[in-house]
């Protein structure tokens, strides 16, 4: 009797559907032409994630119709890896424009025993195949030696790291990835890791993403941001958003005002133009000033809207590649991350939305 292949990684990869549009694997147009500026691999496993984030499509123990077994809320379909970087390296003629778009890739890990070496397997292959340059978002709680694993994928080929601590206090941590919920992830796991990646990859080639609208004060999260920043790391931006069948199918998303401000300080922060010390808050923890107006503080960058677009890891030439175009909501009107510069309109909307909840 023949045996079915298992289609897990090292050999077989999920990809975005964004990402797979991108590649002529799926059928489809971007709204807006918001093509994706990077090809987005998430690892997988026949047993899955371990983990058991309450806001995540992956978690062990959301509960689903099969339909419904999506990621970031859109499907995740499965591919060989070898057949991607075929069309990587050499793309039909039809989706050649779509691929020469890509100026990233990033692999993310899951929480899984295997994650970590079959990881710096796929960054190999892929390193040795094109030219992009890789990003890892890695899982702490699953590398043994932080440090030693963070040289191997330096070695292998990869040039930016991402750890995903997504909540803003270790309280919050437990509470939505910890033991709270049967979760193996530990608040000082995360940050031991994002700090030795530093070490490993220099400054600035480091991301810390944090997902807005958990529960946290506006204050707690700038602190935070504060402290990815003062370890050298930048802050990538993600705005809640439920996935059915999650612990936290009912929880509702963050307002845009309290969005927008976030962003703006996290765009402050990555830029090095701001401290901690000069925020004002209220008693309930909001953002009341930046310390200067914020025409002075950003100029064209907030006239033109840079700080509302997605922030992510940077092509060879410094422009935000990961654009994840709609991962926070669903295309429409009104976009909390803009994978494109906002227009004349957007802006409109967008600075409506600063000071108003």
């Amino acid at each position: 009797m023949d045996t079915i292949e298992k289609q897990e990684s090292p050999d077989f990869v999920q990809t975005s559907l964004a990402g797979a549009m991108a590649l002529g694997l799926e059928p489809g147009s971007f709204y807006r032409n918001a093509y994706p500026g990077s090809l987005n691999l998430l690892m997988t496993y026949q047993n899955g994630c371990r983990a058991n984030c309450s806001y995540c499509g992956l978690a062990r123990e959301r509960k689903t119709e099969p339909e419904e077994n999506t990621f970031i809320r859109v499907k995740w379909p499965v591919y060989n890896l070898s057949a991607i970087i075929d069309i990587l390296v050499k793309p039909q003629q039809e989706i050649a424009a779509k691929v020469q778009r890509l100026g990233r890739i990033c692999i993310s890990m899951i929480t899984h025993p295997q994650a970590p070496g079959d990881c710096v397997n796929i960054v190999r292959r892929l390193s040795s195949a094109t030219n992009l340059p890789i990003s890892v978002l890695v899982s702490p709680t699953v590398v043994p030696d932080a440090g030693t694993f963070f040289q191997e994928l330096k070695t292998a080929g990869a040039d930016c790291v991402g750890v995903a601590i997504d909540a803003a206090t270790p309280e919050l941590f437990a509470a939505v990835r910890g033991p709270a919920v049967g979760g193996p992830h530990r608040w000082e796991t995360y940050w031991t890791a994002a700090k030795q990646a530093v070490r490993v990859f220099g400054r600035d080639h480091v991301s810390v993403h944090l997902i807005v609208g958990l529960g946290e004060t506006e204050q707690a999260m700038v602190e935070t941001i504060s402290q990815a920043s003062v370890a050298g790391a930048q802050v990538h931006l993600f705005s809640f958003c439920p996935e059915p069948g999650s612990l936290l199918s009912n929880h509702e998303p963050p307002s845009y005002g309290q969005y927008r401000r976030i962003q703006l300080a996290a765009y402050l922060f990555n830029n090095k133009q701001i401290t901690l010390g000069e925020f004002k808050f209220d008693s309930k923890g909001k953002i009341m000033s930046f310390g200067q107006p914020l025409e002075e503080l950003l100029g064209d960058d907030l006239a033109q809207g840079k700080p509302f677009m997605t922030s992510g890891c940077p092509n060879r030439d410094g422009c935000v590649a990961c654009n994840r175009p709609y991962g926070n909501e669903r295309p429409g009107p009104n976009l909390r991350n803009y994978p494109f510069l906002p227009e004349k309109q957007d802006m409109n909307t967008v600075k409506g939305q600063i000071w108003h909840d």
